[in-house]
């Protein structure tokens, strides 16, 4: 029983020394080699090695296409995918490539300048998203029927409809206006579609006041109003009885329309919109509310667009 007694007190001695050489050991065992999992600034993930050219030439095409609306040729072709592979993909050169397409206004054969190919291509969509992709030709033979009218008004003596025909065509003429004033910085992306709202190839396509309404939800917002905002809007729009929209007072058509388009709903709509456009899906939740802290803020389309071109998922280079 002694001798137990003894080897018990022996041990209880040397034990955190034991302790301490498991913990050693175990260290020494676990101590990985000394570049695995160190992070390096400026890296690219591992998985663009070998990433294959095919990819790369679809990403810039892609990158054409949607900005400027047309393929590239093949010198740009060879110069934006050998930029690209010699900084291995990097968002700063995709970054510098996507601003060059809706920036550059250096003179470019057949596009005046990306920066005017840009515009031009957002001004047609604007018209596809709201008047059913029209043509500036359908809207000027739009005009020309409209100024028939006025002329023929004003003939008449009829001055009342003539001021009515007159301020139809001077909103065909905003319309037709977007493209250089949009590029010229002149309006912001509410006013372009305050205009695609209000106009008379608008109105014809959805005509009268209750397909108006749906309309005008739809294609912003993507939803129809509640049976509270159609009320509201239609006593707006027929009768200018003052009435609230997303918790304004409006009183008239005009009214009504820049209620709509100041609403956070309308950027959180173009946000839907250009995720659409571009990834063909609803941005999550996340997305969202990043978009809504800046574009909400800055009204800056371009910068919106930038964030999802940049993106691998829309690059394709997810392998």
């Amino acid at each position: 029983m002694h001798q137990f007694i003894e080897l018990a007190l022996n041990l209880k001695r040397k034990l955190p020394a034991l302790i301490a050489a498991v913990l050693v050991i175990f260290i020494i065992s676990c101590k990985k080699d000394e570049s695995e999992g160190t992070v390096y600034k400026n890296n690219n993930a591992p998985y663009y090695d070998g990433l294959p050219t095919v990819l790369v030439q679809n990403y810039v095409n892609r990158l054409f296409i949607d900005m400027i609306g047309r393929e590239p040729l093949d010198d740009e072709m060879d110069y934006e995918v050998q930029k690209l592979k010699d900084s291995r993909y990097s968002m700063e050169v995709r970054d510098t490539l996507i601003r060059k397409l809706q920036e550059d206004e250096t003179f470019v054969e057949g596009d005046s300048s990306y920066k005017r190919a840009f515009h031009n291509r957002m001004y047609e969509l604007f018209k596809v998203r709201m008047l059913e992709g029209a043509s500036d030709a359908d809207i000027e033979q739009e005009r020309s029927m409209i100024y028939g009218n006025l002329v023929r008004d004003s003939l008449a003596g009829d001055w009342y409809n003539a001021e009515i025909n007159l301020q139809k065509v001077k909103k065909l003429d905003a319309v037709l206006a977007i493209d250089y004033d949009y590029y010229s910085d002149r309006i912001e992306i509410s006013d372009a579609f305050a205009r695609l709202l209000d106009n008379a190839v608008y109105d014809r396509i959805n005509m009268n006041t209750f397909n108006f309404i749906n309309a005008s939800f739809s294609d912003l917002f993507d939803r129809f109003p509640s049976n509270m905002e159609f009320d509201n809007a239609f006593n707006i729009i027929e009768f200018d009885k003052p009435a609230v929209i997303f918790g304004e007072t409006a009183t008239n058509k005009g009214e009504f329309i820049q209620l709509l388009l100041n609403s956070k709903e309308f950027y959180e709509g173009m946000i839907r919109w250009t995720y659409g456009t571009l990834l063909i899906r609803e941005p999550l939740p996340a997305e969202l509310e990043y978009g809504m802290s800046t574009f909400y803020f800055d009204h800056n389309l371009q910068s919106l667009q930038l964030y999802v071109l940049k993106t691998d998922e829309y690059a394709n280079f997810i392998q």
